[in-house]
């Protein structure tokens, strides 16, 4: 059970550094639209990571 939480939260966090890698990647027109992108991208991460949280402190109750 330890290992699947320890691969959940890598992958979370290698896919947010990915996604903020590749979307810093963008054409000059693109620039304005990729940095909401990843406003938004990055909020998801977070609000997920938060729940993910919450959920497993529920689980272990």
């Amino acid at each position: 059970m330890k290992l699947a939480i320890f691969l959940v939260i890598i992958i979370g966090v290698i896919s947010l550094i990915g996604t903020i890698l590749i979307g810093g990647k963008g054409d000059k027109d693109y620039d304005e639209k990729t940095k909401s992108n990843i406003s938004r991208l990055s909020w998801i991460y977070i609000l997920l990571g938060i729940a993910i949280i919450i959920a497993f402190a529920i689980y272990l109750k």
